[in-house]
């Protein structure tokens, strides 16, 4: 009998013994990242039959569990992943922010605009002046470094991104290598000891799923022998077992400044679609970049571009300071175009802007099946409507396709980036202030000797810029009647009888004039070069109304109006990201807090079951203590 007594105080003290042990785990842990409140998990005894029943064996102690919620775990990964995304995001986008909200300030992109059109002005009120025409120059000069430097700062946010990139993909490589080994570690731990769960390592593992999710969502599938498998979003395995799989930044096929992520595989690479690598800070860098630097970079350079065009299709209209028409005042950036490096076929696709006014921000992929090109605007990171045609050249949104030379093979890719180059490649193309074309280069006159009430207006060259050589021939017209007018001089004929109404355009050369009123048989108006026309500012006022006209988005902004919602859009989006992620953050901690309240180490429960373990350490003793004593009386009863 005092063996029996003996065994329950033994099993009751290693079972206090335990307790003691992991409470003292769990307090010492308490700030240990990732670790699972633990608790001993014990039972009865087989009781023994005896003929007043069964009599207790003690108690035995089956295992130590974790007080782990997959539930609660997965929501905090979820939670955390969607976190991540946004804070990274949000963190991108503050640059965006800052480098358009300083560009309306004293010295940014608006003020320069708006500097370089009042100077435009001042040439208007004083042609001849050499200092307005200097300033109007130097104005320029500010302008294109504004959009130099916008466009340089894109680059560093860009290289920035790319580098960010290149360490989270590293840094998953590490976490999946690392739970793979746990995988193998902990199913040999607990193999040897007889299924019972590893649980430190378990929790270690669960740490670095967690921080995986911070990088990208990774969702876990738990195999049947409790190891681990993990998968990106298109189900790409990462982790399988005691396997892991890398991830690779590379250049993109399409564009070289660009990373891709490819999935390695026996040996091959195979790109994923970045739809598929949401979550966590890659997620959230891949997003920023589709989403924002395209689109800023668009944006500008569609400025840029449209400026440079709608600008110098206007001054070509003029005559400079020699009587010269007018040149491009500004350098126009070209579309890029970019092959695919897995092309097999050696064409060389070219893109021309044919119409300023309906550049898009959008970039196009084309594609080649062998019989059909395919073209999808991607805007956003988001491919817009398809276009299907059978050959070139074909024209998009102002942007004419040719096929430059070489020949199409089937599978073939172009990436056409339009307006991309254009903030950085922008330049003033004059250097000599007598080059601005501020001057009309036709004047219109009527001799004091006409007998009728006719007025001819001062003319307009016609667009696009001329190219009839005669437009600065001398040209008259005279009435024959007061609804009729001979021509001459236009240099393609003499037309005779031509009807005229009065206020009627009255087109020849490549020039147009109305006249008013009503002439007399026998009047004339003259046509004619603007010679000594240096005073003259009829281009320079239609160059300065450019700045208030809408020449840009198929005619619904201005330069400033199309610049003006590029910084509004990246406004409300920083404002819209900066308040998701607060909201993102709160929910985390929330999840989180749940998830603690059920697997965190309370000090204060911990405090009370230390003092339970030893008061059930003292009494076990005293049970054993007790069968002591009895076995000691038996001994001196036997003597």
């Amino acid at each position: 009998m005092s063996n029996g007594i003996f065994g329950i105080g033994l099993s009751a003290l290693q079972a206090a013994q335990r307790g003691l042990l992991v409470t003292g785990h769990n307090i010492s842990n308490t700030a240990t990242p990732g670790y699972t409140r633990q608790q001993v998990i014990q039972s009865t005894s087989d009781a023994r039959a005896t003929g007043s029943g069964f009599i207790g064996q003690g108690v035995q102690v089956d295992t130590v569990k974790r007080a782990y919620n997959q539930f609660l775990s997965k929501q905090v990964a979820q939670a955390g992943t969607e976190s991540s995304q946004l804070e990274t995001y949000f963190s991108q986008m503050k640059q965006i922010d800052s480098l358009l909200a300083g560009s309306i300030g004293g010295s940014g992109l608006s003020p320069a605009l708006q500097d370089f059109f009042s100077s435009l002005q001042e040439i208007a009120t004083n042609p001849t002046e050499a200092a307005s025409r200097q300033s109007m120059l130097s104005n320029a000069e500010v302008l294109v470094r504004q959009f130099h430097s916008m466009n340089s700062q894109l680059d560093e946010i860009q290289e920035g991104v790319n580098r960010q990139i290149e360490n989270s993909t590293s840094l998953i490589n590490t976490l999946g290598a690392r739970i793979a080994k746990l995988n193998e570690t902990i199913n040999m731990a607990e193999s040897s000891a007889n299924g019972q769960p590893a649980n430190d390592l378990r929790d270690q593992r669960d740490e670095l799923v967690a921080q995986l999710n911070d990088e990208v969502r990774a969702p876990v599938v738990v195999q049947s022998d409790g190891g681990y498998s993990v998968f990106l979003g298109g189900g790409q395995p990462l982790v399988m077992g005691s396997q892991a799989f890398q991830l690779t930044a590379r250049p993109s096929t399409m564009d070289a400044d660009r990373l891709e992520i490819a999935h390695v595989m026996g040996g091959s690479s195979i790109p994923l679609k970045e739809a598929n690598l949401d979550g966590g800070k890659l997620g959230g860098l891949l997003q920023f970049r589709n989403e924002i630097i395209d689109a800023v970079r668009n944006g500008l350079g569609r400025v840029a571009i449209g400026l440079a065009g709608t600008f110098n299709e206007q001054h070509r209209l003029g005559q400079d300071a020699q009587g010269n028409l007018g040149g491009n005042f500004f350098t126009t950036p070209s579309p890029v175009v970019a092959a695919s490096t897995d092309n097999t076929g050696s064409a060389v696709i070219d893109a021309e802007i044919v119409n300023y006014r309906d550049l898009d921000v959008s970039d196009y992929r084309l594609s080649f099946d062998g019989a059909n090109y395919t073209l999808k605007p991607i805007r956003n990171g988001v491919e817009g409507n398809t276009q299907t045609f059978a050959t070139f050249p074909h024209t998009v949104d102002g942007v004419r396709l040719n096929l430059a030379s070489g020949t199409v093979a089937a599978g073939d890719e172009f990436l056409i980036r339009p307006t991309a180059k254009g903030a950085g490649q922008i330049a003033v193309a004059v250097q000599d202030t007598g080059k601005i074309a501020a001057a009309a280069p036709i004047r219109t006159s009527a001799p004091a000797t006409n007998t009728g009430t006719g007025r001819i207006s001062a003319g307009t060259v016609n667009a696009p810029p001329p190219t009839d050589p005669n437009l600065q021939q001398a040209v008259t017209l005279t009435f024959t009647s007061a609804t009729t007018f001979d021509v001459s001089g236009t240099g393609t004929g003499n037309p005779t009888s031509v009807p005229f109404t009065a206020g009627g355009l009255i087109t020849f050369n490549g020039w147009t004039v109305q006249i008013t009123g009503t002439p007399k048989p026998g009047d004339t108006f003259s046509i004619g070069p603007n010679t000594n026309g240096v005073a003259d500012n009829r281009n320079a006022l239609l160059l300065g109304a450019l700045q208030s006209s809408n020449t840009l988005a198929a005619g619904g902004a201005s330069y400033q109006g199309a610049y003006g919602q590029l910084v509004s859009l990246m406004g409300n989006k920083t404002r819209e990201l900066e308040v998701t992620a607060d909201a993102q953050a709160a929910l985390l901690t929330q999840t989180r807090a749940l998830q603690q309240s059920e697997a965190g180490v309370n000090l204060d429960e911990e405090a009370a079951n230390l003092l339970r373990y030893q008061q059930a350490y003292q009494a076990a003793s005293k049970v054993i203590q007790t069968a002591n004593q009895m076995f000691d009386t038996l001994l001196e009863i036997t003597r």
